[in-house]
């Protein structure tokens, strides 16, 4: 294919995903290095998970997010549900889910969900959604009834939220505690001093007090944040968010390489070599997460169902210390 029909074909697709980054100034890409790879382990399950999804009309965070790990996941009959829709109301500069004005709510989807993890027999299901500032409630409430539906249908099946941070909805989050999820998760993303640029519809403070607040609602929820390296940072910042977020009393926290979308996102400014992964998940260790999962191609969905039951155990263990 020639240079000028890739440009061409690249405009086109910015322009419907991404209309407010088409006059943004291009930051090229950097090549992976040798230690970013990922594999399709099982094509037979890959292809039935995605049958699964295909045939319940539902949108995962794995497709609509590029996730990396798909081939790996999908391999496993592993997926994250994106709900309320494809459209996201923010236009975070890392983000490649589309941005724009999103449709209205689907009433059936939470038996949609349900029925496909009752399909794809998920122990551990993982939901999330995009950011609804459209509505008065941001979606809590479509959370709720996602939650209990899936785990009306699956009673065995423990259940992961990864949730929006609900700024300037009042108290409509608590919604979504009352349904009681296993894990509450919401990803800081970032360093403080990169909101402005990477993170600009969220405020840092807003989203720790979130994580705050779950846990001193309810102890038996286990919380959960994310947080993206190769954006400018340096190693204090990290430090200093794994403080606040120890503070915030967050049981489990996932430590993940930045993989710029496209030349319109916002520039990487490096990779992290694998060992650098390896130093910051015994420094998180050390300050007394239950859980930590570092490496370059950790997703805040990567082996959710294995990380869970390794949080229950070490929770177990550190109570018995």
């Amino acid at each position: 294919m020639e240079k000028k029909e890739k440009k061409f074909i690249h405009i086109v697709r910015m322009t419907i995903r991404h209309p407010e980054k088409v006059n943004k100034p291009i930051n090229p890409l950097i090549k992976k290095p040798d230690w970013i790879r990922s594999k399709l382990i099982n094509s037979q399950e890959f292809f039935l998970t995605k049958s699964i999804v295909n045939q319940h009309k539902l949108r995962t965070v794995c497709q609509e997010a590029n996730c990396p790990n798909i081939t790996d996941c999908w391999s496993k009959r592993h997926s994250t549900f994106l709900i309320m829709g494809e459209v996201c109301t923010r236009a975070c500069a890392f983000c490649d889910v589309i941005t724009g004005k999103p449709k209205q709510l689907d009433s059936l989807e939470p038996v949609k969900i349900s029925s496909a993890v009752k399909k794809l027999n998920l122990k551990h299901a993982v939901i999330t959604s995009v950011d609804r500032d459209d509505l008065d409630d941001g979606g809590a409430n479509h959370f709720y009834e996602v939650i209990i539906e899936t785990r009306k249908n699956n009673p065995e099946t423990t259940i992961e939220v990864l949730t929006p941070d609900f700024l300037r909805k009042g108290d409509s989050y608590k919604k979504i505690i009352e349904a009681k999820p296993d894990v509450f998760n919401h990803n800081i993303e970032t360093v403080p001093s990169n909101y402005r640029q990477v993170r600009p519809g969220s405020r840092y403070l807003s989203s720790l007090e979130l994580l705050k607040n779950v846990k001193k609602i309810d102890k038996n929820i286990f919380t959960k944040s994310g947080l993206m390296v190769g954006l400018g940072e340096n190693k204090d910042e990290i430090l200093q968010v794994m403080d606040d977020l120890r503070s915030a009393e967050v049981d489990f926290l996932t430590i993940g390489q930045y993989l710029q979308p496209s030349v319109k996102h916002h520039p990487l400014d490096r990779y992290y070599r694998p060992e650098e992964f390896e130093e910051l998940e015994g420094v998180a260790k050390s300050k007394g997460f239950f859980l930590v999962s570092s490496s370059p191609l950790t997703r805040s969905s990567y082996h959710a169902g294995e990380d869970f039951a390794k949080l229950q155990r070490n929770k177990i263990n550190q109570i018995n210390a």
